[in-house]
């Protein structure tokens, strides 16, 4: 039973989460943040998406990472964080931090994928009117778009904090070059790019290996990782196999073929070190992501609230040893 009145924990930042700064910003992020993607769309229950979302304010998460497409289907998980909102963050929205994105298939037709300006524009005014929101914290142009001229999509952005629909801006998945552009392009019109968002964790380490992370420091732009544990590869969920209510069995993003033998012994190898270091694999997943400054918060999904409470326990230890940085990248090579 969820108590229709609800009233935030009073020691919720007292309770062990940390906050890091975001790049050269005023802005601190919680080192977890709660991601939307699944589990809180049209086809999970209103119920449980409350109590995922009240436990994570509870504990300190203020920053909840949505796109215009995340459900499924698509706009759902916006339209239950607007119920949300209206059931019981309204009087939170200044202590929380909420960030939407377009770039990827929204609707039909030639305007409503990838990133012209008319897309751009139109899918915040969506969103917006999904959360309940005046404005959004950070919108982010979720992907390069290789048609569309990248000043066209990086003046929306522009436009659009200007116009007072979103505090921040943000780039995700942009390959390195197009990112050194978009933060010379949006410094110069005095909107600074507040974060890259990229795939990060022990089995893609791109950010690192590609220079995106240096990179984002040396221009004072945060780092921000999502699918730490690999579409939950890096969780104790395969270590004896294949569920038959895990992702790769239901058939989702993540294929049967990913889970070769040669990823199940590291998956093994990596739960040996974790356990040495009195961590679950998961923990130890989200500690080594968030093991330098150079990352500055990481997404998590969550399906339930022991398992966001689970997640919670890597701010206890994020630091590793030179030993363990070597064991674990023995295991990778």
């Amino acid at each position: 039973m969820i108590n229709p009145i609800y009233s935030a924990d009073k020691a919720r930042y007292s309770g062990g989460m940390k906050y890091r700064r975001c790049g050269k910003s005023g802005i601190l992020l919680p080192e977890v943040s709660l991601g939307l993607w699944h589990n809180f769309g049209d086809v999970d229950t209103l119920a449980n998406s409350l109590r995922m979302a009240h436990f994570a304010f509870d504990k300190g998460i203020t920053h909840f990472d949505l796109a215009n497409n995340y459900g499924p289907s698509y706009g759902s998980a916006e339209e239950t964080f607007g119920l949300i909102m209206k059931k019981s963050f309204m009087p939170y929205r200044d202590e929380l931090f909420i960030s939407t994105k377009a770039g990827h298939d929204m609707w039909e037709g030639p305007y409503g994928n990838w990133g012209s300006r008319k897309y751009l524009m139109s899918s915040l005014n969506q969103s917006l009117k999904r959360m309940n929101l005046e404005y959004v914290d950070i919108f982010y142009t979720h992907r390069y778009d290789p048609e569309t001229p990248l000043e066209e999509t990086l003046q929306a952005l522009v436009d659009i904090v200007r116009q007072g629909k979103a505090l921040y801006i943000g780039i995700s998945k942009y390959p390195k070059e197009k990112a050194e552009f978009a933060y010379r392009y949006l410094e110069e019109r005095d909107v600074h790019c507040l974060l890259y968002q990229g795939r990060y964790n022990l089995f893609n380490r791109e950010p690192e290996e590609q220079g995106i992370l240096q990179q984002a420091k040396e221009n004072g732009t945060g780092f921000i990782a999502f699918s730490p544990l690999a579409q939950g590869l890096l969780t104790n969920r395969y270590l004896n196999g294949i569920p038959e209510d895990s992702r790769i069995a239901r058939g989702g993003f993540l294929k049967k073929e990913q889970l070769t033998e040669q990823v199940f012994n590291k998956i093994k190898a990596l739960n040996e070190v974790a356990g040495s270091r009195g961590q679950t694999l998961a923990e130890m997943a989200l500690a080594w992501v968030l093991k330098d400054d150079l990352v500055t918060s990481v997404i998590v999904g969550a399906s339930s609230v022991k398992q966001l409470e689970d997640n919670l326990k890597v701010t206890e230890n994020c630091k590793f040893s030179t030993d363990e940085i070597q064991r674990i990248g023995n295991i990778l090579q």
